[in-house]
């Protein structure tokens, strides 16, 4: 089995969003227009390949921009830097393969070297202990509970400190930034699309 992690391409927009809105209730579904804002200012949006198939993906969004959704909000609010996962996606026939973990150890690594807290959500209504579990695993704690609007559902806001943000912003973001390194590197955007911790006009909601 071959397996590859890479930044999204505009080609993988249509088979991410069939699998985003097959996922269930634990994924809110969204459009294509929603999609496209994803993949012009997500700072990360990698997918899995597994044998060339779509497996799954993940997307997550620096601090400063323009999206209508009222988890991403309350971290702006409370933190100055952070990258917020907004979503992760397993296709079915290839749930419980470690998938997950795999994306979970890629987004931290790609985070660590530049923010100081990754951030997510988990869905109380109705609980996943597996959900909560495989979150506590990795570090992450609760510092905050919401009601999605008036009438949604109960959330757990998480956040996991990343402890080798200050050496990485000492020896390196504070001298001309990171060394030039593919590893390091940031996704390509289209040209029209803002950096993520910029405003940016017509972001939708979730």
């Amino acid at each position: 089995m071959a397996l590859a992690i890479r930044d999204v391409r505009e080609q993988d927009l249509d088979a991410v969003l069939a699998l985003n809105n097959a996922a269930g209730r634990s994924i809110l579904a969204i459009d294509s227009s929603h999609l496209r804002y994803f993949f012009e200012h997500a700072e990360y949006f990698r997918v899995a390949e597994i044998d060339g198939q779509l497996a799954g993906f993940l997307i997550a969004l620096r601090e400063g921009a323009h999206y209508d959704s009222p988890n991403y909000r309350w971290f702006s609010e409370h933190y100055p830097q952070f990258l917020y996962i907004d979503r992760i996606v397993v296709a079915n026939n290839y749930r419980r393969h470690g998938l997950g973990r795999i994306f979970y150890c890629d987004v931290h690594s790609y985070a660590e070297v530049r923010v100081p807290l990754l951030t997510c959500e988990v869905f109380l209504e109705p609980r996943n202990d597996v959900v909560v579990l495989f979150h506590g695993t990795y570090g992450f704690q609760e510092v905050a509970q919401q009601k999605m609007g008036s009438d949604g559902p109960q959330v757990s806001l998480l956040a996991r400190d990343l402890s080798s943000y200050g050496y990485v912003r000492e020896t390196w973001l504070d001298h001309g930034g990171l060394p030039d390194a593919p590893w390091l590197a940031e996704r390509l955007r289209t040209a029209a699309a803002a950096p993520g911790r910029k405003k940016s006009a017509g972001a939708p909601h979730p």
